[in-house]
C-alpha cells in the first residue's frame, strides 16, 4: 500500500502563493477557524516533505520571529515538529528543524520511494516547483488549495500552477473557514 501525498498550498485568487507590497501573512484575512483547521490537520501522525528553498524560507522566518509573531502560530509550530523529509542536494545537516532528515536525489525518486516505504501519510506544504514535478509524474493524491479573498495582480509572488501540466481535478472535499476562506481538496488526474 502507498502511502497518499497531499500537496497543500495557500494562494489568492488569482493563484498566487504570496504577496509583496503591505499584504501580511495569510494577506491579512486569517481568523480562528483558518487556525484551528490548520491546527487539527496536523493532529493527525503524518511526514512533511519540503525542497530546499521552502525549507529554508521557514526556517529563515522562524529564526527571524519571535514567540509573539504570526510566523509562530499554533500550527507552524505543530508542522515544525511533524517528522519531515527535505528533498536537496545542496543542505548540509545538522538542519534547523527537529526531526527532519535530507533525502539527496531527484524529487520525483525521492518521493516515489517514500510513498512505497512510509506508513504514514505525506503532507507538503508549499514547495511550488518540486509538486508541479510531483504532479507531472502522478505522484500527488491530492491538492489542498486554501484560497484566501483576495487578487494580487499588482504585488502577486509564488505563481503557484505556472508551467504546471493540465489536470482535471474531481473535488473531494470543501469548507469554509471565518465566512470568506474556501478549502478546496481535489484528486489531480492528468488531461488528456
Amino acid at each position: 500500500m502507498t502511502a497518499t501525498y497531499t500537496f497543500d498550498v495557500f494562494s489568492s485568487l488569482d493563484g498566487f502563493g504570496a504577496a509583496g507590497g503591505d499584504w501580511t501573512g495569510y494577506w491579512g484575512k486569517q481568523g480562528p477557524e483558518l487556525l484551528a483547521h490548520r491546527l487539527a490537520l496536523y493532529d493527525e501522525e503524518q511526514r512533511m516533505v519540503f525542497g530546499a528553498n521552502t525549507y529554508r524560507v521557514f526556517a529563515q522566518m522562524l529564526a527571524e520571529s519571535d514567540e509573539d509573531s504570526d510566523v509562530r502560530d499554533a500550527w507552524v509550530t505543530r508542522m515544525r515538529t511533524t517528522p519531515a523529509t527535505i528533498v536537496s542536494n545542496t543542505l548540509e545537516e545538522p538542519l534547523d528543524w527537529p526531526d527532519a532528515t535530507i533525502a539527496r536525489g531527484d524529487a520525483v525518486e525521492v518521493v516515489a520511494r517514500l510513498k512505497e516505504q512510509s506508513e504514514v501519510p505525506l503532507r507538503s506544504h508549499g514547495s511550488l516547483s518540486m509538486n508541479r514535478a510531483l504532479m507531472a509524474a502522478g505522484l500527488v493524491d491530492r491538492i489542498q488549495v486554501t484560497l484566501f479573498p483576495v487578487i494580487t495582480g499588482q504585488t502577486g509572488l509564488d505563481p503557484i500552477f505556472r508551467n504546471a501540466a493540465d489536470f482535471d481535478l474531481s473535488l473531494i472535499e470543501r469548507r469554509t473557514l471565518d465566512n470568506d476562506i474556501q478549502e478546496l481538496t481535489y484528486r489531480p488526474s492528468r488531461h488528456g
